[in-house]
């Protein structure tokens, strides 16, 4: 089987991309704090972010299982189904996180400030997906599949501060 995170540390310019503008690292899967799901399913933590963020594959399996992501914050919502549908977001909409709204305006502000710092972005995107194998979705097919994701099957991957026993907050609401 062909895996991702593999091809991802096999090509430079790929993991580059990923790691920014899309502030998604291999490697950095130890969250700040001891979590588990309340649902009691397995939890592996595989990359983070710049910001004490932590991407986790959530029950069994391989790079096909549900992937959760947590904030350094408290908050955390199933972004994707797969490794793949993850890093599609994270090539075409790599500002996820600060969409609040959804919609394609607010994604259209966020993708031009990216592209006022960065104006080769889609050009190293493309490259990066083509590398990855990865066809991609427009803007807004990736951000309503994020928020459908994590506002309908999201909502049985509830994240658990262990210590105090607590639910995260929703990063992404209804």
């Amino acid at each position: 089987m062909h895996s991702l995170i593999t091809a991802v540390v096999a090509h430079d310019e790929a993991a580059r991309f990923l790691a920014w503008p899309g502030d998604f690292e291999l490697g950095r899967g130890d969250h700040v704090e001891s979590v588990h799901l309340a649902s009691g399913a397995a939890l592996e933590g595989f990359a983070g972010d710049g910001a004490g963020g932590t991407y986790f594959f959530c029950g069994d399996g391989g790079e096909e299982r549900p992937v959760l992501y947590a904030d350094s914050e408290g908050g955390a919502a199933l972004v994707a189904i797969g490794l793949p549908e993850l890093l599609r977001l994270l090539l075409v909409a790599p500002w996820w996180r600060d969409c609040r709204a959804f919609t394609a305006a607010e994604s259209s502000e966020l993708a031009a400030e990216y592209l006022e710092d960065m104006p080769e972005l889609a050009v190293r995107r493309d490259r990066a997906a083509e590398a990855l194998g990865l066809a991609l979705p427009t803007e807004a097919e990736v951000l309503a599949r994020l928020h459908q994701v994590a506002t309908g099957v999201g909502k049985d991957f509830v994240l658990v501060f262990t210590a105090e026993d607590e639910p995260y907050d929703p990063l992404i609401e209804g």
